[in-house]
């Protein structure tokens, strides 16, 4: 069977919890099936940590970090969304996937922690870090904000009438 997406690099967004409002739901649906159109997309959930009263953060961050590790290839171009990472206007972000797809990566896998971000270890292991904005969004409503740039990088890439200047 021949490959019909635009681009061979896979991307995978890892994410910690399952979103519980419809709204979000709809809208990682929504933006999910319209990226199939442009390259193979995985939308992966490790499911919350159970009695998590129990864990300081820091526990909590090194259990989630554990478990995100776990799925991870070592040929991975790993992307951590973190408040603290490099900002893009959109325009810019396109070109830097175009710049990462243009390597010999495989799997690109951007990650949205828990709630209290990410472990030491996790942030040994990435090899970038992103932030869509200066201000903090809770780790639910950042995944369609994530997907939606996603999308619309794809369709700057294509020369599609998506994004205006």
């Amino acid at each position: 069977m021949q490959n019909t997406k635009l681009f061979s690099v896979k991307i995978l967004l890892l994410v910690i919890g399952k979103t519980d409002e419809q709204w979000i739901q709809e809208a990682l649906l929504k933006y999910s099936k319209r990226l199939q159109h442009y390259l193979p997309f995985e939308f992966e959930v490790i499911p919350d940590l159970k009695n998590t009263k129990n864990f300081s953060q820091a526990q909590q961050k090194e259990k989630e970090g554990a478990l995100i590790l776990k799925k991870l290839k070592p040929t991975d171009k790993v992307v951590l969304l973190d408040e603290k990472g490099k900002e893009y206007r959109s325009v810019e972000f396109a070109n830097h996937l175009q710049q990462q797809m243009n390597t010999s990566v495989k799997r690109l896998v951007f990650i949205i922690g828990g709630p209290y971000g990410f472990s030491p270890e996790l942030y040994a292991q990435a090899q970038g870090k992103l932030a869509l904005s200066k201000m903090t969004f809770s780790h639910q409503i950042i995944r369609p904000f994530f997907l939606e740039q996603l999308f619309r990088a794809m369709t700057i890439l294509k020369n599609e009438p998506y994004h205006h200047e």
